[in-house]
């Protein structure tokens, strides 16, 4: 079982509005983000809430996730949401796929190479390279579970991957998306002309050819 973690408990001071309930195609951002993961293949989908909790959660009451309650969402630091996820998901998952709540450019393609490269090369920790750069999801075996809800403290999961630095496998990733979380207007307005870009591209895909050129 894979388990995902999204955290969406932040104040979204940058932003000026809540990131989780922007507008983002059809859905939300953050109705989005989990209809990636479910679509990736990931078991039970946990959304850490805290700031404008209830509008989140109903949000996301047509989809198949759990919602958890971060009380200290006031924390600047995401790892206090992660550890609020963690203490919910079942313990019986094999890894957990840490997904930031304002990173709609995921996947469910991306989701599904990094499951598959975790069962098929035994990797405890997975992450998404581009250009040389490491970005997001993190896909983490269960293993490390204590030691995240007790440690690194000052340095987050950055700490988890710098300590065991010879668990991690880099999984290469054409889409620069990995590295695109959003904190300002900016951010949204440039992942919304991803979304315009790929929907054009998937129509372009499924239009039939002129007579004659089949």
């Amino acid at each position: 079982m894979i388990a995902a973690i999204v955290p969406a408990a932040g104040q979204s001071r940058r932003m000026g509005q809540p990131k989780p309930l922007l507008p983002f195609g059809a859905t939300t951002v953050i109705g989005h983000v989990v209809d990636e993961l479910l679509r990736g293949n990931v078991d039970d989908v946990c959304v850490v809430v805290g700031h404008e909790a209830d509008l989140v959660a109903r949000a996301l009451s047509q989809r198949r996730v759990r919602i958890v309650v971060n009380p200290d969402y006031r924390q600047t630091e995401m790892l206090a949401s992660v550890r609020c996820g963690l203490r919910a998901v079942p313990p019986d998952c094999a890894a957990i796929l840490v997904a930031l709540g304002d990173q709609p450019a995921i996947t469910a393609e991306l989701v599904r190479a990094m499951i598959g490269r975790f069962a098929a090369a035994g990797a405890a920790i997975v992450v998404p390279l581009h250009d040389g750069r490491r970005g997001h999801p993190l896909l983490l075996a269960q293993r490390y579970r204590q030691e995240i809800l007790t440690g690194y403290d000052q340095l987050g999961l950055r700490g988890l991957l710098a300590a065991h630095a010879e668990d991690v496998f880099e999984l290469p990733v054409a889409d620069a998306g990995v590295l695109a979380d959003m904190d300002y207007p900016d951010d949204y307005r440039r992942e919304l002309a991803r979304l315009s870009r790929c929907a054009s591209e998937i129509a372009d895909a499924r239009s039939p050819l002129p007579p004659g050129e089949g």
